[in-house]
């Protein structure tokens, strides 16, 4: 591989970085506790822009949500599954850029896939890895996620979400599948995956 190919890839690592980072949030249930979030694409079930996060960073009805831009916004939770570790809340914001959702399904063991969040209060930080397993209630990567990261997104080297980061598990990240997050948000009833070693401290 030469140097060329090497800088490109580079490049396109550090947009596609960008990228993220303009559709990962900063969710703040209380003065102690804090995680990531992505702003879904809007949905006629939730009045308002639509901000997916795990239940364990949502614990309480109200949040504060930080964009990207520094803009601040008070959200509410409008939707809860402990058990999925999922939450749905909603801020009065508009033509706010959304994440473009991936199909899980096809995601194969060996891809890249691009973490992003806010660990240890570092906004925005992002890490990669690859896919360890694809399966039907949990994806497990070989990637490093700390504090913080709980609620950002997982994404593909498209920069298409794939799934909500929620725990580690002997080392190796584990995120909720996107299509899991769709039935959720429909109401419809999925496998549930065991999350009981988040990435943020309870």
């Amino acid at each position: 591989m030469n140097t060329t190919t090497l800088t490109n890839i580079a490049v396109e690592l550090a947009n596609l970085g960008n990228k993220l980072r303009d559709i990962t949030v900063k969710v703040r249930s209380s003065y102690f506790s804090g995680g990531s979030g992505v702003i879904w694409p809007s949905s006629p079930l939730f009045p308002g822009s639509l901000i997916i996060t795990n239940a364990h960073v949502a614990f309480s009805r109200r949040a504060t949500v930080e964009l990207a831009d520094g803009r601040v916004f008070m959200a509410v939770r409008s939707k809860i599954d402990p058990e999925l570790d999922l939450a749905a809340l909603t801020i009065a914001a508009t033509n706010l850029p959304t994440a473009t959702i991936g199909n899980t399904d096809k995601l194969r063991v060996g891809e890249l896939v691009v973490a992003v969040g806010n660990p240890f209060a570092d906004k925005g930080a992002v890490t990669t890895g690859i896919v360890c397993a694809n399966k039907e209630r949990l994806l497990m990567a070989d990637i490093s996620l700390f504090p913080g990261n709980s609620g950002g997104p997982l994404a593909n080297c498209l920069g298409h979400v794939v799934g909500i980061n929620t725990m580690i598990v002997n080392g190796l990240g584990v995120a909720i599948p996107s299509s899991t997050v769709e039935h959720f948000l429909r109401g419809e009833s999925r496998p549930q995956p065991d999350t009981k070693n988040p990435v943020e401290q309870r």
